[in-house]
């Protein structure tokens, strides 16, 4: 059974991931992103820490080639110790 999706593929998709500013957060972040989107650049992540220093949120942007490939992201990515939210 397909679903229905409002995105055309392929296409840019930016990934918000927020987590606890540690030293492999980053690290841990874009080894997900990279087993799900082979081509994406780690040099493009922007990183913007929380206020008070103790999160890190991560953008990432993906070519994305289709919704199977944005779900099994958002399953790992979510499902990561280091990871608090995904966006």
């Amino acid at each position: 059974m397909s679903r229905e999706t409002l995105i055309e593929f392929p296409c840019d998709f930016p990934i918000k991931i927020m987590g606890a500013r540690v030293d492999e957060f980053a690290q841990a972040v874009v080894g997900v992103v990279v087993r799900h989107a082979p081509d994406f650049d780690p040099a493009s992540v922007e990183m913007r820490p929380s206020s008070k220093g103790n999160y890190l949120a991560l953008t990432c942007t993906i070519r994305a080639l289709s919704q199977a490939q944005l779900d099994a992201l958002y399953r790992e990515l979510s499902s990561h110790p280091l990871i608090k939210v995904v966006l």
